[in-house]
């Protein structure tokens, strides 16, 4: 079952990269058994992947008609991380309040961790911890629901935080830069400066996303300008 999952993930996340980097044009059918061949893998996987996708509103599905690849609207994703980042400011500000000893002792060794990848230059490694602290964060807020909101908005965005986000303009380093007044704020139990500094990463979080993929989407343009050439 977790073999299955980490398939199905592995898949979605390769297929969200095409998407974003515009590999994969608005408007591309997604057959099932085409990408099963491309991908030596069962249908089911595969399945799994695109109805992740369709969730996260880069894949569109038509009963009867299958999946597709949406036409990104950079309208509705600013206003996904406004959403989020509002979602998240508040969790930041009642974990300042409410995370025990454990939660707090989780935070500054997740901060120190990802301190050593951005050291390392390990974007991987560094996506991965960043998800790991927000999660600890919302957790942290002692609020269920709440917690639910967050991690649900955080699962839509996934494929805009992805490795390649934290690859360019030196965002790892700014991001963690920006983890670093909102860890601040919460061990100290300022919940105004931890509210205060996610807002700020959630907005510069949007501005990176919306910034690369108008980036990715001008190079793909290029390139039949360059063969035509």
């Amino acid at each position: 079952m977790e073999n299955a999952k980490t398939l199905s993930e592995t898949i979605t996340a390769q297929l969200a990269d095409e998407i974003i980097r515009r590999q994969l044009a608005p408007g591309t059918r997604l057959d099932e058994q085409s990408l099963a061949d491309r991908f030596g893998v069962s249908r089911s996987p595969i399945r799994d992947a695109l109805r992740t996708l369709a969730a996260t509103r880069l894949v569109d599905h038509v009963p009867r008609r299958g999946f597709s690849v949406a036409a990104v609207d950079s309208v509705e994703l600013d206003a996904l991380f406004e959403a989020a980042g509002e979602i998240e400011a508040l969790c930041a500000r009642l974990c300042a309040h409410r995370a025990g000893p454990v939660e707090r002792k989780r935070i500054e060794l997740l901060y120190q961790s990802m301190d050593k990848a951005v050291k390392g230059a390990d974007a991987k490694v560094f996506a991965a911890l960043n998800e790991e602290l927000h999660r600890t964060i919302h957790a942290g807020a002692r609020n269920r629901t709440l917690e639910e909101v967050a991690q649900g908005l955080r699962r839509r965005m996934a494929p805009f935080r992805s490795t390649i986000f934290f690859t360019a303009d030196n965002r790892m380093r700014t991001s963690h830069e920006e983890h670093g007044a909102l860890v601040q704020g919460i061990l100290a139990r300022d919940a105004d400066a931890a509210g205060r500094a996610m807002h700020e990463h959630a907005a510069h979080s949007s501005m990176n996303a919306l910034q690369r993929m108008g980036q990715d989407s001008e190079e793909a343009a290029e390139v039949p300008r360059t063969r035509a050439a």
